[in-house]
């Protein structure tokens, strides 16, 4: 695969069988997920920026002889539509740390859940977290940490700030803002809403169409099965559960047909570097198709 159409495929943190084959340590994950074929891995502070940097450097320097692309998840309690000044200086914080970490990890992208729609209007709320990003950038541009991309991802619930749109017009903001597209979430806001290849296909026109063609090319993936309610989102699935979607074929199709090269990080339920690996193989099979 070429440098100019290489995708990378990898787990959200640790799937139970590395921690059943006896390792213990997340320093340990680079090559073994390498030796299974993959090269993408994202580590999740999502209930806290707690690492030291000695160990930040010892999974980078792992993460580096492996050629693993590392990405972190910024911690679960940001809400960018929250008014009160505690919890903006909070969400500074959050990304701070998260962003000071992330480079000493060598990390290159850092993703983010935009927060709350609140029970007001959704384009205030909207307002209201484009007016915080913006002043977060600003606070990491002060430290000299501004040059690291951020990735505000689309989120699953409907109470949730983050269906498409919103998460496009929060990358709208600044350039070094690249969209995370979790397809899952979407297919759970929509009441599983992606069946069909033109369904996956609608989804990359409009980022291609909002963020433009570069950053389309080269953005974020989430991806699992997905249970859903009619709030949104209930919880990730495996691939092994058939009877949830939504099925990656129809996105591999397209991914190889236009030519991206993003990162595709498997959020499955406990088996997350199996289905990492399962959707490489998709991507090489449509690969295969279109040759």
């Amino acid at each position: 695969m070429t440098e100019e159409r290489r995708i990378r495929f990898g787990p959200s943190g640790n799937s139970d069988s590395f921690y059943a084959q006896g390792y213990e340590a997340t320093w340990q994950a680079p090559k073994w997920i390498a030796d299974m074929g993959l090269s993408a891995f994202e580590y999740s502070f999502g209930h806290g920026t707690r690492m030291r940097e000695e160990t930040a450097q010892k999974i980078r320097r792992e993460a580096e002889a492996y050629d693993i692309a590392l990405s972190v998840h910024l911690p679960y309690y940001i809400n960018l539509t929250a008014f009160e000044p505690e919890q903006l200086e909070k969400n500074k914080k959050y990304f701070m740390d998260s962003v000071r970490i992330g480079r000493w990890l060598g990390a290159a992208r850092g993703v983010f859940h935009p927060g709350t729609a609140g029970k007001g209007a959704r384009q205030d709320a909207l307002k209201s977290a484009a007016e915080s990003l913006r002043s977060i950038l600003a606070y990491l541009d002060e430290f000299g940490l501004g040059a690291f991309t951020l990735c505000p991802e689309t989120m699953g619930k409907l109470n949730q700030l983050g269906d498409l749109d919103e998460m496009l017009s929060l990358c709208a903001l600044d350039e070094r803002l690249f969209p995370c597209v979790d397809f899952g979430h979407l297919h759970a806001r929509g009441m599983g809403a992606l069946k069909t290849k033109e369904d996956f296909a609608a989804v990359l026109d409009a980022v291609e169409n909002k963020a433009g063609v570069a950053r389309a090319k080269r953005m974020h993936i989430h991806f699992s099965r997905i249970e859903f309610t009619p709030g949104g989102e209930k919880m990730h699935r495996t691939f092994a559960d058939t009877e949830f979607g939504p099925e990656f074929p129809p996105l591999a199709e397209l991914l190889y047909e236009r030519g991206y090269s993003p990162v595709v990080i498997a959020e499955s339920r406990g088996t997350m570097a199996e289905d990492a690996l399962a959707m490489r193989k998709m991507y090489e099979a449509a690969a295969q198709t279109n040759i």
